[in-house]
């Protein structure tokens, strides 16, 4: 159920993601993902390259090693045996105990002239030492530093019972220390030897070639810096499981005490997934080589691949996302463009992209969509400019005509007078009717200012007053700052006009009328005609109230040909229209009526100054 939610949330998220970030992650994760997928596969078979390619070195490299322990295990097995030649001098040594004096030191000089020859056999030897079966030690060095013969006994005695007995009496020892040399100086040495028997089988001494540890690997250059280059170690043993060599004691990495305390942790068997490990041996299986190879040296090339990778993914990726959003904004730009001149055309601001578009479907689209916006103008301009310039005129007509029943009613009460009295009452009559036509008349129809209606209006009730004996009172409360605001001509006298028509009872009951204006919160103005006249019924009210509500839709219809003027004047709609025409459609006019009588009007402009 959660991953059914997480995915509904995710197609939601996409569903609603702009169009041009649709596009441009589209093509991102279009490129990205096949760049990253090849990138893994081609990293993967590289590191495995790698791997198996310090592997063929590797065992290419212990083939070398084997090679050259093989020459080495035969030369020094050859330089021994030479000693064998001299079966007269071996027999003396099995019996050395029944030999006169002038004997031993025969011997002794033979045994010298023995091991200067075998010396000069290979010149890698520098120390070469015979130990007879009744412990006599011989000796013969190259260099200063000679042999303490009570030491090299004690450990004589120890590799004569441990090779004594084998298959081979040759035999290489495991690294030493040169504790039994006088110098007692630092350093390893290995021992080559070799059990010496007479003729007759019996056990005669021990030849001994102590020998540099360096001596037993002599490689070339190309391979010395292709071991240090993967980081590689060789570890060489003899059978007895003893260090022989190791290859980070001989280039100083490790020192040959640290090699000797710790040699059975080299040459141990053990699968460690730290390292690579190859093992080999010598074709006579005296020493057995171990070559090691630490995978951190390959993961560092294998991270320097990786690095070089993820760089050039990153750059890949930045590449890709900047031409993705260079084609994604081109792409959308045009539809961005129609998107905002469709907003436009809804809020009635009818007007085509100008730019020049690609010649593609976008481009297309754009092009049909300019020609539809010049026709909607055209029509507008034909059809609906010309029927607001109709109903404008019709405005202007209704407004510029006088009310012939006002006219006659007042023609009449004038007429009443002047057969009645014959006195300046009828002078100010005609008066005050010339006054109202000229504020009526004076601007053509176009605004006029607050003040100018309310003084029509005065003008109207004081011929109201005259023809019904001074039955309404008028009372006007507006600001001063509202009186110099601008109004459409002929709003507050028909409303006036309705009051006394609708709301005038009898003589019995004096009408009073009140227009007071404020400011709304909008700095608006709020103008209301209030009487205490008759009210109306309820069904009036609602009837007038739709009538008003549906003022917003028909004040660009053009009336019906048959329709008949109002006898009552302009009548509340025709002022409705009027506003809604001038001021917009937030502006109105509304009517509400007292729970027993009386009525209240209200309409809302905006403020202009004249």
């Amino acid at each position: 159920m959660g991953n059914n939610r997480w995915t509904r949330r995710a197609v939601l998220v996409i569903r609603n993601m702009k169009f041009q970030n649709k596009l441009m992650f589209g093509y991102l994760l279009a490129c990205v993902i096949p760049l990253i997928s090849v990138s893994v596969i081609i990293f993967n078979q590289s590191a495995a390259g790698l791997e198996d390619s310090s592997q063929e070195f590797a065992s290419l490299y212990t083939s070398q090693i084997r090679t050259t322990l093989n020459q080495f295990v035969e030369e020094y097995d050859k330089v021994t045996k030479s000693v064998l030649v001299e079966n007269g001098l071996i027999y003396n040594l099995a019996g050395e105990h029944s030999l006169s004096m002038d004997e031993l030191i025969n011997q002794k000089m033979a045994i010298q002239r023995l091991m200067m020859r075998v010396t000069w056999l290979k010149s890698d030897i520098s120390t070469l030492m015979l130990v007879s079966r009744d412990n006599n030690v011989y000796q013969y060095t190259t260099t200063t530093s000679r042999v303490n013969e009570n030491a090299l006994l004690s450990r004589a005695k120890e590799w004569n019972e441990r090779y004594r007995n084998t298959e081979d009496p040759f035999f290489i020892t495991g690294l030493h220390d040169r504790s039994y040399y006088e110098d007692k100086g630092k350093g390893a040495v290995v021992t080559v030897g070799r059990v010496l028997f007479s003729s007759d089988g019996a056990y005669a001494g021990l030849l001994l070639i102590d020998l540099d540890p360096f001596i037993l690997l002599q490689l070339d250059q190309d391979f010395v810096l292709a071991r240090d280059k993967y980081g590689m170690s060789v570890i060489i043993s003899n059978r007895q499981k003893e260090i022989v060599y190791h290859s980070d004691a001989a280039s100083g990495r490790l020192t040959w005490e640290h090699v000797l305390q710790s040699g059975a942790d080299y040459i141990k068997d053990s699968e460690d997934e730290d390292r690579i490990i190859l093992t080999g041996s010598t074709s006579e299986g005296d020493l057995f080589i171990k070559t090691e190879i630490p995978r951190s040296k390959l993961l560092q090339k294998i991270n320097r691949i990786k690095g070089v990778t993820v760089i050039v993914i990153l750059l890949s990726c930045v590449i890709i996302a900047l031409i993705s959003f260079g084609l994604s904004y081109t792409i959308t730009k045009p539809i961005k463009a129609l998107r905002r001149s469709m907003k436009q055309a809804e809020a009635g601001q009818y007007v085509p992209i100008e730019k020049e578009q690609a010649n593609d479907e976008i481009g297309s689209l754009v092009y049909s969509y300019n020609k539809m916006i010049l026709t909607i103008r055209t029509l507008i301009e034909e059809v609906y400019i010309a029927e607001i310039k109709q109903r404008q005129a019709k405005f202007l007509a209704l407004q510029n005509q006088i009310n012939p029943h006002m006219l006659y009613n007042t023609l009449e009460s004038i007429r009443m007078k002047v057969l009645a009295k014959d006195d300046e009452e009828s002078a100010g009559m005609i008066m005050i009717l010339a006054r109202m036509f000229r504020l009526a008349l004076g601007k053509g129809g176009s605004y006029h200012s607050v003040k100018h209606e309310l003084e029509y209006t005065a003008n109207y009730m004081q011929l109201q007053n005259i023809r019904f004996d001074n039955m309404f009172s008028l009372s006007v409360k507006i600001p001063d700052e509202i009186l110099h605001c601008t109004i459409i001509p002929l709003v507050f006298q028909p409303i006036v006009e309705n009051s006394i028509n609708h709301g005038f009872l009898d003589y019995s009951h004096p009408m009073h009328i009140v227009i007071e204006g404020d400011w709304n919160d909008e700095g608006e103005i709020v103008i209301r005609i209030t009487d205490d006249g008759a009210g109306m019924s309820k069904e009036k009210l609602e009837e007038l109230l739709a009538m008003l509500e549906h003022v917003e839709l028909d004040k660009y219809k053009l009336e019906d040909g048959d329709n008949k003027p109002e006898s009552s004047g302009l009548g509340l709609k025709n002022i409705a229209e009027r506003i809604k025409l001038h001021y917009g459609d937030k502006y109105y006019l509304t009517i509400r009526s007292g729970m027993d009588r009386g009525t209240v009007v209200e309409i809302c402009i905006p403020k202009l100054l004249g």
